[in-house]
């Protein structure tokens, strides 16, 4: 059997040790300690834009809390991107609320702004104005920020924005991870960096990060037994986790240039392939690049291409598939034009790990190109 070769693995820079080891010979395991508050200090020098960031268990949590500081309960609705993993969309059932599912464009593959306006507008006919919106920088790729964010100023309605997957990606200069009324981070095992398990919640004040942080170290009243006041949760990130987390930010940049590096090496293997196409970035966008993504002609051929790298032990992975098309939400309301389908249909996701080498790279551009018949 062939080496594994891993679709988005972890990649330790080598500081991480140091932080974790501090945490152990200080005696901070909990959630909180100088790791927590050192690792929000990072992200935010990071972000520079005066933002206030909360260190959380996950960017699931993160998106659940952004969703209760934007006042989101029972009967409300909120406009979710379909295009997108599970995880944008539970938050919502989570408050009891309704998620109203909006297919994407071909440029970006993200939210398409003429159908988000004709969801707004259509739901607000139906007398339910939505009350935020959930947009997601998929695979990296910034989402049309000007666009999107102008119809959110236009209806009042604030927009989570969702970037998991986007940690190092800029739009207009200016990072993602700062342009929503609140935004989220990923540090999930597969994400531009890790923290094994972390998200973080991004805010504009310090009185809503303080906010976050309150509920999610469950709502304990500042009292001297234990009061509450509030319904809380144990969604705060622990300080050893925090000491690989700051350990790797300092490796950020270049997890960020290798896989676009990976990018550039699949485009430029695979460019005489006419059977497959890859996502540039629009004018004034950025990509981390977090994974590679490749278009195939059909959905048949997509899957031909996948079970021939799973062979040589390869590991690759079909776009997500649509919220609007799974069983759990099929009930729900959704805005389509094709779009996402089309993309779950022929779209591949490639080995874009930062730790991946030229050998790893070759390996399965060789695979696919034999694929294809044009060794």
């Amino acid at each position: 059997m062939k080496p594994k070769i891993w679709l988005s693995s972890p990649h330790m820079g080598g500081a991480e040790q140091k932080y974790v080891q501090e945490a152990f010979d200080t005696n901070w395991v909990a959630p909180l300690g100088p790791n927590v508050n050192g690792f929000e200090q990072d992200l935010q020098l990071y972000l520079n834009e005066k933002r206030y960031v909360g260190a959380l268990a996950s960017g699931t949590s993160a998106l659940h809390l952004s969703l209760i500081l934007l006042g989101v309960n029972t009967g409300d609705e909120v406009i979710c991107q379909s295009k997108t993993f599970s995880a944008s969309a539970n938050p919502i059932i989570y408050q009891g609320a309704t998620p109203i599912f909006v297919d994407s464009e071909c440029d970006t593959w993200n939210i398409c702004p003429d159908l988000l306006e004709t969801a707004i507008k259509d739901r607000i006919a139906k007398g339910k104005k939505p009350k935020a919106i959930i947009a997601v920088h998929l695979y990296g790729m910034p989402y049309k920020v000007n666009e999107i964010h102008n119809i959110s100023k236009s209806y009042n309605i604030p927009i989570i924005e969702d970037s998991a997957e986007s940690l190092g990606s800029t739009y207009q200069g200016q990072k993602c991870g700062t342009f929503g009324d609140i935004s989220i981070l990923s540090f999930n095992g597969n994400k531009i960096i890790t923290t094994s398990g972390g998200g973080a919640i991004v805010t504009r004040t310090q009185s809503d990060k303080d906010k976050a942080v309150f509920l999610a170290t469950q709502a304990r009243d500042n009292a001297p037994h234990y009061e509450h006041s509030h319904i809380g949760f144990n969604y705060r990130m622990s300080n050893i986790v925090a000491g690989i987390g700051r350990g790797q930010m300092q490796v950020l940049d270049k997890h960020v240039k290798k896989r676009r590096s990976n990018y550039e090496f699949y485009k430029q293997s695979l460019n005489d392939i006419n059977e497959i196409s890859f996502l540039d970035e629009p004018i004034g966008s950025y990509s981390n690049r977090w994974l590679t993504c490749i278009l195939l002609e059909n959905k048949s051929q997509r899957e031909d291409v996948r079970l021939t790298l799973e062979k040589e032990n390869i590991e690759s992975r079909p776009l997500w598939k649509p919220m609007h098309l799974q069983p759990v939400f099929a009930d729900f309301p959704s805005y389509v034009n094709g779009v996402s389908k089309g993309l779950f249909d022929k779209g591949l996701c490639l080995p874009s790990g930062s730790n991946l080498s030229k050998t790893d790279l070759i390996r399965v551009t060789t695979t696919i190109k034999k694929y294809f018949k044009v060794c």
